[in-house]
């Protein structure tokens, strides 16, 4: 039966987004179909806000909060740095303590625990093979420049007639591979920690309270706060 070619157009948009078969795309379209035009009006006008949003600088978690870095205050502002989603821009939030999740569901599980007190960084979903794409290079870029800016070198004044002594290259205190505890999982931390491994005092996975080949996403709180505390 040939279907008027909105709804066509509907079903093959909806048939593309994850865990969603031609089937139940169309039964998708024809749910919103029965919504009447206030509902799918809405429905637009949210997706269509979808736009307005902007990636944080530092961990790439959608936002549309704008704030000057905390360790510098307005003046950074100024030095267009980017914009910060309110976990980043937390002055309270310890940012010695990194973990890396790939996806943004991620992020909002562990947060959901209160547990966690460090940031961010979302290296988004990391392929089978365990390359990775360009943008992701981008981003482990922005995290080592990040950790050499903010978390690097301090210079002393020394001893009277003698240069000032420096401290060892930025790192961080502890970065975290917030991977799922699956074979993929596993073989993508271990490629990120020989790659992250100089810029971080100590590199741990979460606990395996997670049950092997699980997904941080649908882990409970309870559960998933338990692998924080456990990380190894």
């Amino acid at each position: 039966m040939k279907l008027p070619n909105s709804l066509e157009a509907l079903i093959v948009r909806l048939a593309e987004l994850p865990s969603i078969g031609p089937r139940q795309a169309t039964r998708l379209a024809f749910h919103l179909l029965a919504q009447g035009t206030q509902r799918l009006r809405l429905l637009a006008e949210n997706i269509d806000e979808l736009g307005t949003l902007k990636l944080c600088a530092r961990c790439f978690f959608p936002t549309t909060q704008s704030e000057p870095r905390p360790s510098e205050g307005v003046g950074a502002a100024r030095q267009n740095l980017g914009v910060l989603c309110p976990v980043c821009a937390d002055p309270k939030r310890d940012q010695k303590i990194i973990m890396i999740v790939e996806k943004e569901t991620d992020l909002i599980t562990v947060e959901r625990t209160g547990k966690f007190s460090g940031r961010y960084l979302i290296i988004g979903p990391i392929g089978k093979i365990g390359i990775l794409e360009e943008w992701q290079k981008l981003r482990l870029a922005a995290l080592k420049a990040t950790i050499e800016r903010d978390l690097g070198p301090s210079t002393g004044s020394g001893q009277a007639g003698q240069a000032p002594q420096s401290s060892a290259a930025g790192q961080a205190e502890e970065i975290i591979l917030g991977f799922n505890p699956t074979s993929h999982g596993d073989w993508h931390a271990e490629t990120l920690a020989k790659e992250l491994s100089p810029l971080a005092k100590k590199m741990t996975r979460l606990g395996r309270g997670l049950p092997t080949g699980g997904e941080i996403e649908f882990a409970d709180d309870d559960t998933l706060g338990a692998a924080l505390e456990r990380r190894s």
